[in-house]
């Protein structure tokens, strides 16, 4: 019997129909020699401390490092149902096809199983890019060898693994030392989520320490042929910071006057620079979060759930957790299927099609340059807009557009730079004069072509200007400015520092090690990495911006510098990278992580933390410090004379200036 083993249920059902089993079982869809299974997301776990040993259900540093010799896992108990399924049918199996998502996390969604079930039999890969009926018959008639993705199953096995490691000896490890300080918080270490609160922590320590500068600008408006248009005043050297900016209130008021009492300006240069710009990648699943974010204020993890239900329910675009945007060379053949499918789904893009060179080999089409997974684009077939929520057809058009982009000309304009001169003053005027629409016709104003409000000043169109000519001053302008803090990270910009951490690492020596390409995380894992510190209170939504609270500030300030920097964590990551190549073994990896993990627990064995503890209220019976203890009803302040005073108060929902709500007490059991 041939076993197809899924990830969900739904591809499951997708995967069953184009294979003819169309016989409903108990978990299971079967046919003629077939059945097709599935798990439910991951079906196993690793086992706790707990499961290793009785004494570890207290938290104690004496008992750290944690360094299991034989990694175990069980059976998830929600899930306990279907892994009894999957298990039998497993054990029927002459042959078995993983059928699970074409990513390291599914690779260990299947192998875990089938290791667990004790497996021997022969295996095959499916590799499925969309679950649309053609692209599940092409990829049913090639299937992968299992060897090729088996690499895979090795990092993802490594990778949880080191989160084990990190997580569970480093957090009881923190935790400890923290309630010796009086921290009753828990300080949850994680291998990637801690650098990345960090990468938070940094910018909104950047912008509390950041003090404001006043600077000056002038802003002339000229005309010349009837046409106006704005000039800026350039400072004189020795006037200005590094950016140009003008720091002398004097200068730029004399430079003001001077220009009004001018009434003329003579055009001393003008050039003339034909530009010509690419159209943008189709997306990855990051730049897509990122463009998202900006511009539709959706969290990383909606977007990531929206891309999905695409891919899963709708069957409009193809694999979402992708880290390329290029595509590969063999599907410019799809290219006129995916066209007419587009236009089947929404007729009204008729004219724009039209318009469309299908010959057109952009940049997007690249072998080299495609990973795992090429770039999110739709499939080979129509879909049902109408079936769509509004969010879901606004992401898809993203995609679309993106798609559509790579069959259009360039963006070409005309960028013009006029140097004038009046009353000795330096001005200097930028135009820009669109030649060929090109691909902007399908983006219009979305994605990152988007223009900020420097650029659009910048887009105005100059009248004819040559050497010599005289323009009239209409309007002289001296702007009082002050320079601005860096804007809080939002989600969308997180996981684009996330992904480009390499260019923030400023040690030489991890910097000469990185790839500029690596990052911390992994497209399928930063949406949960930021829901997870979320929904821990570390971070704190503010609008559309993420903010750091007072337990981040703790928990940053208590930790070792190497667990908190994100170098270290893009190294880990590119030894990930290099176990899924074939180039690392797992064991080699891991050895280094659990001397690693020792190495720390036994130089922060007897340390003392230095941690900022929140003021604690008084007893209003008897006047002493009072402590925070958790009851049925939750936390509540009881005095710490207890029981001989039994004042309580409850604890205040209230923020602080940041908005950190109040630490609760761990329920774990520490010693």
């Amino acid at each position: 019997m041939r076993v197809f083993l899924c990830e969900k249920p739904s591809q499951g059902k997708d995967i069953a129909r184009v294979l003819g089993a169309s016989q409903r079982g108990s978990g299971c869809y079967s046919g003629a020699g077939i059945v097709v299974t599935w798990c439910i997301g991951h079906l196993v776990e690793a086992v706790p401390p707990e499961g290793y040993g009785e004494q570890y259900k207290r938290w104690s540093i004496e008992q750290l490092p944690i360094i299991p010799e034989r990694w175990r896992v069980e059976p998830k108990s929600a899930t306990a149902a279907q892994f009894k399924i999957v298990k039998q049918l497993v054990g029927q199996a002459t042959e078995l096809v993983i059928a699970t998502d074409a990513d390291r996390e599914g690779e260990m969604i299947a192998r875990e199983i089938l290791d667990l079930c004790g497996y021997r039999g022969p295996i095959e890969r499916l590799w499925l890019s969309a679950l649309n009926d053609a692209s599940i018959r092409k990829a049913l008639g090639t299937l992968k060898p299992s060897d090729e993705t088996l690499p895979l199953y090795y990092s993802a096995l490594a990778r949880s693994r080191a989160d084990w490691l990190i997580g569970m000896n480093l957090s009881r490890l923190f935790t400890v030392l923290g309630r010796r300080a009086g921290y009753s918080g828990v300080l949850s270490v994680g291998r990637v989520q801690t650098p990345t609160l960090k990468l938070v922590v940094d910018r909104d320590r950047e912008i509390a320490r950041f003090v404001s500068m006043p600077y000056w600008a002038v802003e002339v408006v000229l005309s010349h042929a009837g046409q106006s248009f704005t000039a800026s005043w350039m400072p004189p050297e020795g006037t200005t910071d590094v950016t140009g900016r003008c720091l002398q209130q004097p200068v730029a008021q004399q430079a003001a006057d001077r220009i009004r009492t001018g009434r003329e300006a003579q055009v001393l240069l003008v050039e003339t620079e034909r530009v010509r710009e690419a159209a943008p990648l189709p997306f990855d699943l990051g730049s897509l979060q990122e463009v998202c974010s900006r511009q539709l204020g959706l969290d990383v993890q909606e977007t990531l759930d929206i891309a999905q239900s695409l891919y899963e329910t709708h069957k409009a675009t193809t694999y979402p957790r992708s880290d390329s945007g290029y595509l590969p060379e063999s599907m410019l053949a799809e290219v006129p299927a995916v066209l007419d499918a587009l236009l089947a789904t929404d007729p009204s893009l008729r004219p724009l099609i039209h318009q469309l060179d299908r010959t057109q080999r952009s940049r997007a089409w690249n072998d080299s340059k495609v990973t795992a997974h090429h770039g999110i684009i739709p499939t080979l077939e129509p879909t049902q807009l109408t079936a769509m929520s509004e969010k879901e057809r606004t992401v898809y058009g993203l995609i679309r557009a993106h798609y559509l982009a790579q069959f259009l000309p360039h963006h070409e304009f005309d960028r013009t730079v006029a140097l004038l001169s009046c009353a000795g003053q330096s001005l200097q005027a930028v135009g820009k004069q669109v030649v060929v629409p090109g691909w902007r016709l399908v983006l219009a104003n979305n994605g990152p072509d988007a223009m900020d409000d420097e650029a659009a000043q910048r887009s105005q169109i100059l009248p004819p200007l040559a050497n010599g000519m005289r323009c009239g001053v209409e309007q002289v302008e001296l702007k009082a400015l002050k320079t601005l803090p860096p804007k809080p990270y939002t989600q969308g910009e997180l996981v684009k520092a996330m992904r480009g951490v390499a260019k923030l690492v400023t040690d030489p020596r991890l910097k000469k090690k990185l790839k500029e390409t690596t990052g911390i995380g992994t497209e399928a894992t930063r949406a949960s990495i930021i829901n997870g510190l979320l929904g821990r209170s570390y971070l704190l939504k503010k609008g559309r911006a993420i903010r750091a609270s007072d337990a981040a500030f703790t928990l940053i300030d208590a930790v070792p510098a190497a667990i908190a920097d994100p170098g270290t964590t893009a190294i880990w990551e590119q030894a990930l990278d290099m176990i899924g190549a074939g180039q690392m073994t797992l064991d080699a990896f891991i050895d280094k992580q659990s001397a690693w993990v020792a190495q720390l627990v036994q130089q922060y064995r007897s340390a003392t933390l230095s941690i900022k503890l929140p003021p604690t209220p008084a007893c209003p019976q008897c006047g002493s410090p009072m402590r925070e203890r958790t009851g049925k009803s939750g936390a509540f302040w009881s005095c710490s004379r207890y029981p001989d005073c039994k004042g309580t108060l409850p604890v205040e929902s209230s923020t602080d200036k940041r908005g950190a709500p109040r630490k609760r007490r761990a329920s774990s059991k520490v010693s």
